[in-house]
C-alpha cells in the first residue's frame, strides 16, 4: 500500500475441500472472500503477496504455480471461476455465442458443425436464453451477464469450481435454479465447489460445509445442517448473520466491520459483540475446534 503500509486482506485461512463437497464461504463485503478466490487462481494485483500453500489433489500448489501453468493447465480446466464482476471478464467486442463457442472448442475439443449446438447447450445449463446469444455484453442486464459468466465457467466441467457471488442480480427463481445447477455440478463425478456468497438462502441450498469470514479471517466452520439448523452457529458474528435474515429475527448486526489496515488488538468482532470482555479486547482468539471465539 502507499507509504510502505501492508494490509492483511486474508490471514490464516485454512480449510479442506473434498471431491463432491460444496463449501460456502460467507461474510460481509470487504472481509476477504473474493481476495481468497483470486489468490487461488493467481489473479491478485501486482502489489499483493501470498504465503502458505493451496494444493490440488495431484499436489500442484496454486500459490507457487507460475502464470504459464495457471493459464494453460489450471484456469478453466482444473479450476473454473464464476467471477464476481462478470462484465469485467466478458470480452466487450464479441457476442456471447462467440465466447461460448471458443470456450467449448478449447476446453472440450468440439468442432463444427457440432460447436453451435454445444454452445447453446452450455448456455442452457446456466439458464441463459438462446435468443440473447448473439448480443454483446453491453446489451445484457446484470443478471444476464452473470448467467453468461456462469455458463462459461461450467463448460470445462473442472474438478474444482470457484463461484464468487454467482447469484448476484438474479431474481429468486433464477437464484434457486442456479443453486441447483451448481449443486448438480458438484455431485457429478466428484467435483468440488467453493461458493462465495452473501446469499445465505443459496448457501443453505447448496453447501455441505459453511465457513464464516470476518475481517480477513475464518471465524467458524461447521456442517451446513448444524449451522442452519440445530444447534446453529457458535460464533456470535455467525449467529448475527442468521438473525439478520427477514425470515428469522430480522435484527441487524450492530456497528460496522473494522478497516483491515486498523484491526483492533484482540478479537476483530469485539467492538460489535455484546458478550465481549477484556480478554476479547486484548487477545485474538485462535480457530480451535471450528470456532475462533473465547466464549464459544
Amino acid at each position: 500500500m502507499p507509504a510502505g503500509r501492508y494490509v492483511e486482506a486474508v490471514t490464516g485461512a485454512t480449510f479442506a475441500l473434498a471431491p463432491g463437497e460444496a463449501l460456502a464461504l460467507v461474510g460481509e463485503s470487504g472481509c476477504g472472500k473474493s481476495v481468497l478466490a483470486s489468490a487461488l487462481l493467481g489473479l491478485l494485483p501486482g502489489n499483493a503477496e501470498t504465503a502458505g500453500s493451496a494444493r490440488l489433489a495431484d499436489g500442484l500448489d496454486l500459490l507457487a504455480a507460475d502464470e504459464r501453468t495457471l493459464a494453460r493447465t489450471v484456469r478453466g480446466r482444473r479450476v473454473g471461476l464464476v467471477p464476481q464482476s462478470p462484465a469485467a471478464h466478458l470480452t466487450p467486442v464479441r457476442t456471447i455465442r462467440s465466447q461460448l463457442e471458443e470456450t467449448v472448442r478449447e476446453l472440450t475439443g468440439t468442432r463444427r458443425p457440432a460447436l453451435r449446438a454445444a454452445a447453446e447447450a452450455a448456455a442452457g445449463r446456466a439458464a441463459f436464453p438462446a435468443s440473447h446469444l448473439d448480443r454483446h455484453p453491453h446489451e445484457l442486464s446484470g443478471g444476464l451477464a452473470q448467467r453468461a459468466a456462469t455458463a462459461l465457467a461450467l463448460v470445462g466441467d473442472a474438478p474444482l469450481l470457484l463461484a464468487d457471488e454467482p447469484t448476484t442480480g438474479l431474481d429468486r427463481d433464477l437464484v434457486l435454479r442456479t443453486a441447483d445447477e451448481l449443486r448438480a455440478h458438484t455431485r457429478a463425478d466428484g467435483r468440488a465447489l467453493l461458493l462465495i456468497t452473501h446469499d445465505l438462502a443459496a448457501a443453505e441450498r447448496i453447501a455441505d460445509t459453511v465457513a464464516v469470514m470476518y475481517a480477513g479471517r475464518i471465524v467458524e466452520t461447521a456442517p451446513a445442517g448444524a449451522f442452519f439448523g440445530s444447534p446453529g452457529p457458535r460464533h456470535p458474528y455467525a449467529r448475527g448473520l442468521l438473525d439478520a435474515l427477514p425470515e428469522r429475527a430480522f435484527t441487524p448486526v450492530p456497528g460496522a466491520p473494522p478497516e483491515l489496515g486498523a484491526l483492533p488488538p484482540g478479537c476483530a468482532f469485539a467492538p460489535r459483540c455484546a458478550a465481549a470482555d477484556p480478554l476479547c479486547r486484548t487477545r485474538r482468539p485462535a480457530l480451535t475446534e471450528g470456532v475462533a471465539c473465547h466464549h464459544a
